[in-house]
Order: C-alpha cells, then structure tokens, then sequence
C-alpha cells in the first residue's frame, strides 16, 4: 500500500521549470515486472484519460529508459519551491485513483523516488527545448562536493563560449539512498539521429580555451573527487506524458 499511495501522490505534479531559477525536480523510477510493460503502458494511459476528464491540470513527464537490466521508467515533475509538498494532491487525482490500484499497480515491481535541485549557473538558460525526446543523464557518486563544483563552474565556464553553449542541466540530488547518485547532468536531444551530429566533447571545449596543461590538471581534479559514474539514455514516452 505504501507504494500505491506514493505512486498515486506523485503522478500529478507541474513540469514547466522557471527560467533561470532553481527548481526541484521529482524523480520517480519505476520498474515494470517481466512481461508486464503492454499491461503497464495501457494501466498509464488509463489513468491519463481519466485525469484529462476530470479536468486535471497538473503535467509530468514520462521516460522509458534506453539501456540496462528489466523495463524502466522515471517520471518526472517540477516543484517550484518545498511548500508544493505540502499540497494534498487535486480532485482529479483522487478521482482517478483506483485504476492506479487495479491496472497500474499489479504490473510493477518497484518504484523509487528522489528529489533534485537544479543548479542554474552551471546549467542552459530555461528548460529543454519543446522538441527533446531524447536525454543522456550522466550520474556521479563523489567524495568532496566543494572540488567537485569548482570542476563543473570550470567546464560551464568553458561552453558558454560556443556557439551551442552550455545545453545541458545539472542536478544535484537531495538526500537518498547510498546507492543514489550524488549529483548528475542531462543533456537533451531531438532523437537518437542528434547523437550522430559531431560535437566537440567537454574537455575538449575546454582544452581549446584554456590549453592541455590546465585541462589535464582540471581532468585528474575531476577524476579524484568522482567515486563512481554511470550513464542511461532515457526515451520520451510522448502517450504517457502530459
């Protein structure tokens, strides 16, 4: 029941992020059962029509990720501010709340739930442009956060020189299991064919500002403060989104 009530709580959540201001960004990772994924798929879009009929207002955003073990997907949503968690959820959400229990809930194995902030001034101005179906998130456990921000503040300063400048949005993630990233970066795409289109790699960018000596320093700085990394593809499921 707990993962029903979380599920049910935090499906109708904004998803419009303010431009230039930090915002906290939901997290919900779910994990579909083996075999599952047609079932779970028309339990969402169930559950979506019957929000949209109950003049339900509230947006997130669904993402079925690329790569790894088993069929997973974070939804996403915006928080402006704390206060928004104290809100009880709206009378579209509850109304709909059942299909939660019976056609969603019997199709998934786990879901997980963390809570980011967005950091601006290492990050794009403004939210992802309208056409991102597509996001490479690169994911950092690290040991100092103080050296580890002074790298990243380094390679934003870097790509707000280019003529793409800085395209993607750093997070940093607040609280969380062990095994919970520390802070992570995505970088948004129009579709799997944008990852074809050649593009001069960070430290790259970097060593072309500054030279190869204080991007080397920079790059083994980087490398002694990050414990462990990982990255996923995730893919925008446009019929589960709102």
């Amino acid at each position: 029941m707990k993962k029903l009530l979380f599920l049910v709580l935090i499906l109708p959540m904004l998803v419009v992020a303010q431009e230039n201001e930090s915002y906290l960004l939901n997290l919900s990772e779910i994990t579909v059962k083996n075999g599952h994924n047609a079932q779970f798929i028309e339990g969402v879009k169930a559950w979506k029509e019957c929000y949209l009929e109950n003049n339900g207002e509230d947006k997130w955003n669904m993402w079925k990720r690329v790569q790894g073990e088993g069929t997973v997907y974070t939804m996403t949503s915006v928080m402006a501010n704390w206060a928004e968690m104290d809100e009880k959820g709206d009378a579209a959400g509850k109304e709909c709340r059942m299909i939660v229990v019976n056609l969603i809930m019997p199709h998934v194995k786990s879901v997980h739930y963390n809570i980011a902030r967005s950091m601006p001034d290492f990050s794009r101005n403004g939210p992802f442009p309208e056409d991102t179906e597509l996001v490479w998130v690169y994911n950092v456990k690290i040991n100092n956060s103080t050296s580890f921000r002074e790298c990243v503040k380094e390679t934003s300063t870097a790509l707000k020189n280019t003529s793409d400048g800085i395209r993607a949005i750093w997070y940093n993630v607040v609280g969380g299991a062990p095994e919970v990233a520390d802070y992570f970066v995505a970088v948004p795409h129009k579709n799997f064919a944008d990852l074809d289109v050649k593009r001069d790699g960070v430290w790259k960018v970097h060593e072309k500002a500054n030279g190869k000596k204080k991007t080397d320093a920079l790059r083994a700085k980087f490398r002694a403060v990050v414990d462990k990394d990982w990255a996923y593809m995730y893919s925008l499921s446009k019929k589960l989104s709102n």
